[in-house]
């Protein structure tokens, strides 16, 4: 343990955990208030595209600069924010939180208010999250994630225009510094809010730890390590990727099968809480839509199978560092209730798998999105340069 450090837990819906000894974490966290809600469908928008977009984007490493994508990542359908303050006293902003970005802004919606704590760095910032971006200005100011857990001269974006966000105010992004890279003028680097909990010794370690469920319930994420009560098994850490552009981000090596045959050999891809599906190269997405014996459905994007093919489905195993993470046969299908959410019939079953759109290779060749996230507990280290996973109760919960 750590006596002067302390953890940020940002819990999805409020709420307090009970938070045990660890050598990452202290018994008592700092929280913040976090909101888990579901995106309404917008009529001209397919989730399957978003996410593809998003995903593609990030396959090709100038993809913050410019990039014939589509769609941003306030299209997924589902979205974690927080109110965040920034100045003193403080403005309330509601920001997306993202792995896979890194730059923190507000101004979308809720106009920038300047106090005696803001400074104009007179740099711009630019940032494209596939065709949705955001620009303006670079400020430094005082952010306030709770209220003993203030990060004074934060860089943060402040937008002049920012199309796609209009029901949002921003980002917190949480992903790797590189990323903000080439974002800001005459700056090489950005250092994020993590970095600077970590470089002020609010933290001991620079890690994120995160948890969710299926559907969209309560999950929290936290600044410092992470949070055992919310594990059913230790927690597995696996060295980062050094292939690119996975290693751009939080990525790792890893292996599919589906039942005990191999549908994507060991390969380079990405774990990222910004995309709401799981992608997988081309080559291996048809071996597992042969073997699932699903069809496409041309209305949602969606792969869809048969009660009958339901009951036959095998585990789909991912394995990283030795260690298989097995999701169920009722891990691997939408949750029913939210079927209408992506467009969908309520009585249909749609897979969550999809395909990334190109064939293994690119050095990018899967994303572990939010439905793999909400059926076991990550931890991306930066001070260790890993991700650490573990099961939660909700590795094997049947609730889809």
């Amino acid at each position: 343990m750590f006596p002067s450090k302390a953890l940020l837990s940002i819990v999805l819906i409020a709420a307090l955990s009970a938070v045990d000894a660890s050598p990452l974490r202290r018994e008592a966290a700092a929280t913040l208030a976090f909101t888990a809600r579901m995106n309404a469908r917008a009529s001209n928008v397919n989730i399957v595209d978003a996410d593809r977009a998003r995903a593609q984007a990030m396959q090709h490493p100038s993809f913050k600069r410019a990039s014939s994508s589509s769609f941003s990542i306030a299209n997924a359908v589902t979205v974690y924010t927080a109110q965040v303050g920034v100045g003193s006293p403080a403005t309330q902003y509601t920001l997306l939180v993202d792995t896979g970005s890194s730059n923190t802004w507000v101004g979308a919606k809720t106009p920038y208010k300047q106090t005696n704590t803001s400074v104009a760095t007179g740099d711009s910032v630019s940032v494209y999250y596939g065709s949705g971006m955001f620009s303006g200005v670079e400020y430094l100011d005082t952010v306030t994630l709770s209220s003993n857990l203030v990060i004074t001269g934060q860089s943060i974006g402040v937008a002049s225009s920012a199309p796609g966000f209009n029901a949002f105010d921003g980002i917190l992004g949480v992903g790797p510094i590189s990323l903000t890279q080439g974002t800001v003028s005459n700056v090489d680097l950005v250092p994020t809010v993590t970095d600077n909990l970590y470089s002020k010794g609010t933290i001991s370690t620079e890690a994120l730890g995160v948890y969710f469920v299926p559907g969209g319930g309560a999950g929290e994420l936290t600044f410092g390590g992470f949070d055992s009560s919310k594990t059913t098994s230790s927690v597995n850490y696996v060295p980062l990727t050094t292939t690119s552009p996975s290693s751009i981000y939080w990525g790792i090596d890893q292996s599919i099968t589906y039942g005990n045959s191999t549908i994507l050999s060991a390969t380079a891809g990405i774990v990222d809480t910004g995309t709401t599906l799981i992608f997988i190269a081309t080559d291996a997405f048809n071996k597992y839509q042969s073997a699932t014996g699903a069809t496409l459905d041309r209305n949602t994007g969606f792969l869809m199978i048969t009660s009958d093919q339901y009951a036959n489905l095998q585990t789909l195993n991912f394995n990283i560092g030795g260690t298989s993470y097995g999701l169920t046969p009722n891990s691997q299908i939408w949750p029913r209730s939210l079927n209408t959410n992506i467009g969908g019939s309520s009585d249909n079953i749609y897979l969550v798998v999809n395909d990334i759109g190109s064939n293994s290779g690119t050095g990018l060749d899967f994303v572990n999105g939010y439905s793999f996230l909400q059926r076991f507990y990550s931890v991306f280290d930066t001070t260790n340069h890993q991700v650490g996973f573990a099961t939660t109760s909700s590795t094997s919960a049947t609730s889809n």
